[in-house]
């Protein structure tokens, strides 16, 4: 549990033995998250103000004070209202998640950080580098929209500069406006992005320590006891996982098809014009949180397909153990010459290279030894294999695993309603 007084818990866990201690300052990503840190008054105070000054008075200035009513039609926003809603509500989501889960567990702990001295060099060296990456990856979902909506903010400002409502002097007070609704905006989107992508390491983290499990099933097994254990673990650990952002993932799920439906039902409408200055910022906000829903949706799916893979490499495993044994052999010590031929029918299950499947589908393809498979007997193996298949792991939503046909279904109802707005904006380009 994370400390409630004194100054911010470090992200990383401290080492008093052998391994040294990974600093904050080596994960960008993490020192961003620690802005959103409630362990201590002082923390919370600060990150709730700045939340209520971003996410609730500048969106409430932006709009009332800024309507421009009078404006041409290049200037007007009759969609504003949708877009700073949204914004605001999936902001609004994402930040009281991480202020339970800052305040519950702590940072270190929500992320299974204490726990990585427990997992194997590799789960290790590949969890710290997807975190790295973590950076670059928020960099390159929030940039591009931070850019198209400065562009279109500046030109506003400065084509209507005459029209626009402004407090004593002009140009001060668009300059200042203008920063104030750009930071809300990246604000807004950034802590979305942010609440998706942790979503993202700590489904990582399970896949990893699933591609380490699947890993025994190429080499020698002596012990079913201790596999059955570290399943057991890694269901527990995705139980977690599936449990703490069930929440976020359905209300992020519901409020972006409705937040959709809305922006179609506004723009549709006889009584409305659509052209791209006025449905282009909807348009850039839609995309946004689509974006978002997806990696969480993304991340369930990758790791509900390698749990599956893990059962099927099990019944591989033990079909190839069990066609290949050395029954036969009445106790002889096997020659090299009868190994290969033993290995043969095995390796006829195994796929060419030019056939083998993308990423996802690695486990698959995994070859299997069969010497090595028969160091425990063929009742051990069955066992085994029975309990994978009758303990599927996965991401659950509320008992709902989330599957690639979930990701299909949702995928392609999103893109519909995206590419209907998008059609909308770009046939009445001027």
């Amino acid at each position: 549990m994370a400390d409630q007084g004194g100054s911010r818990e470090h992200l990383i866990p401290t080492i008093t033995t052998k391994p040294p201690e990974f600093p904050p300052t080596q994960f960008p990503f993490l020192s961003l998250v620690l802005w959103f840190d409630q362990s201590n008054r002082s923390t919370a105070l600060l990150s709730w103000s700045v939340f209520f000054l971003l996410v609730v008075i500048v969106p409430m200035i932006s709009h009332f004070l800024l309507v421009c009513s009078d404006c041409d039609f290049h200037h007007r926003r009759p969609y504003d209202a949708v877009v700073q809603l949204s914004l605001s509500i999936f902001a609004g989501i994402s930040f009281v998640s991480l202020s339970i889960w800052s305040r519950k567990f702590g940072m270190r702990r929500f992320l299974f950080l204490d726990k990585l001295l427990d997992f194997s060099d590799k789960v290790r060296i590949g969890y710290e580098a997807e975190i790295q990456r973590s950076m670059k990856r928020l960099m390159i979902f929030v940039l591009p929209s931070l850019t198209l909506e400065a562009i279109y903010r500046i030109w506003w400002y400065i084509s209507g500069s005459q029209e626009i409502p402004y407090i004593i002097n002009p140009i001060l007070s668009h300059v200042i406006a203008c920063t104030l609704q750009l930071s809300s905006w990246l604000y807004r989107n950034s802590v979305f992005i942010i609440v998706c992508i942790l979503y993202q390491i700590t489904c990582h983290l399970q896949t990893l320590r699933l591609d380490d499990f699947a890993r025994c099933f190429a080499s020698e097994i002596t012990d079913v006891g201790s596999a059955l254990a570290e399943h057991q673990k890694i269901r527990r650990n995705l139980r977690i996982v599936s449990h703490r952002f069930r929440r976020f993932i359905l209300l992020s799920l519901i409020l972006v098809t409705a937040t959709q439906f809305m922006a179609l039902l506004t723009t549709i409408r006889a009584s409305v014009a659509v052209n791209i200055y006025e449905v282009g910022e909807l348009m850039l906000c839609s995309l946004s949180l689509v974006t978002g829903v997806f990696i969480c949706l993304r991340s369930a799916t990758k790791i509900t397909h390698k749990a599956q893979s893990v059962t099927s490499l099990a019944a591989k495993w033990n079909v190839c153990a069990t066609v290949d044994s050395f029954d036969n052999l009445d106790g002889e010590t096997p020659t090299a010459s009868m190994i290969e031929a033993q290995i043969t029918p095995c390796g006829a299950f195994d796929t060419s290279d030019d056939e083998e499947g993308e990423g996802d589908d690695d486990l698959d393809n995994t070859k299997i030894h069969p010497i090595y498979a028969n160091t425990i007997s063929y009742q051990k193996r069955q066992a085994l294999v029975t309990y994978l298949e009758n303990n599927k792991a996965g991401i659950t939503v509320y008992g709902f695993l989330v599957d690639r046909s979930w990701l299909h279904t949702i995928f392609g109802i999103e893109l519909a309603l995206i590419l209907w707005l998008l059609n909308k904006t770009i046939v009445n380009i001027p």
